[in-house]
């Protein structure tokens, strides 16, 4: 009964991802890339939990977990390798 309304979610959230996509290309800075990269990874797993809903597929949470946690782990990463340089990418 649900499952036009979460596929439609999801459809949009793919719509600004593609917007996000734009700034990670593009950004005038090495930051705002990097906020963009961090942002693209969280509207996939967003996506990928609601097309998890809508089709009734455990396998899909799984998968956004996963991504969940190497997209924390880039962030991380990012950082560090951020401060070793003195705080500028």
């Amino acid at each position: 009964m649900l499952t036009p309304i979460f596929l439609g979610a999801a459809a949009v959230l793919v719509v600004l991802a593609l917007v996000v996509l734009y700034r990670a290309v593009v950004g005038p800075t090495m930051q705002d890339r990097v906020v963009a990269v961090n942002v693209l990874g969280t509207k996939t797993v967003l996506i990928l939990a609601l097309l998890a809903v809508a089709l009734d597929s455990e396998s899909f949470i799984d998968i956004a977990l996963v991504y969940a946690l190497l997209n924390f782990l880039m962030a991380v990463a990012i950082s560090k390798f951020t401060v070793k340089r003195g705080g500028v990418i």
